[in-house]
């Protein structure tokens, strides 16, 4: 019953907090830099692409929160190393493209009108693993990858012109602990406040 409470009396909280401040809504776009770390795959950054929504919820003159959902094409290659740690002599093509709904709940710290720092976590889904470089139709990647956050936005008018890095803090492999797979991802991004 206690927490029942507490967690009501935080929502009115937080929403008279959102109330107060305001909350905007917008969408964006922009390109990938994918790596997986590991010596299952190529050392080296491979492009893709996002989509998706944001919102801007205002806490105080300076500070807000900015949750999104985003959906992540992430691209990246599969090296010899894989066949000698898995023993795999035939397995399946080399390119990957792992498809994710994203959702970072960053925080937003307006350092002036024209420039916002960001930082949080990032919770990532896999929806779609084209590749599962197995033969047996095995997976090879697990289903959820947290990630940290770390980026800046210039603020012109409308308009959201941002850079972003991601770092797994998570395995993705889905297979063993023989080789730890984390995910690196550079953004930059345009974005539109409706």
């Amino acid at each position: 019953m206690k927490k029942l409470f507490f967690s009501a009396l935080a929502l009115i909280a937080i929403s008279t907090v959102v109330t107060a401040q305001g909350i905007k809504f917008g969408i964006k776009v922009g390109a990938n830099m994918d790596k997986v770390t590991g010596q299952s795959f190529k050392d080296e950054y491979d492009l893709g692409y996002h989509l998706g929504a944001f919102s801007e919820i205002g806490l105080s003159k300076n500070f807000g929160i900015q949750p999104e959902v985003l959906f992540n094409q992430v691209n990246t290659k599969r090296t010899s190393g894989f066949n000698q740690i898995y023993n795999q002599n035939n397995a399946n093509p080399s390119e990957i493209k792992l498809k994710y709904l994203s959702i970072p709940v960053l925080l937003k710290y307006d350092v002036s009108p024209f420039l916002s720092l960001n930082l949080g976590p990032q919770f990532g889904i896999l929806i779609d693993d084209q590749e599962n470089l197995f033969d047996n139709g095995r997976n090879a990647f697990k289903k959820g990858d947290l990630a940290a956050v770390a980026g800046a936005t210039l603020n012109i008018s409308s308009f959201r012109i941002y850079g972003r890095y991601n770092i797994g803090l998570s395995n993705i492999n889905d297979i063993d602990n023989k080789d730890q797979w984390k995910s690196q991802q550079i953004q930059l991004g345009l974005g539109v406040k409706l």
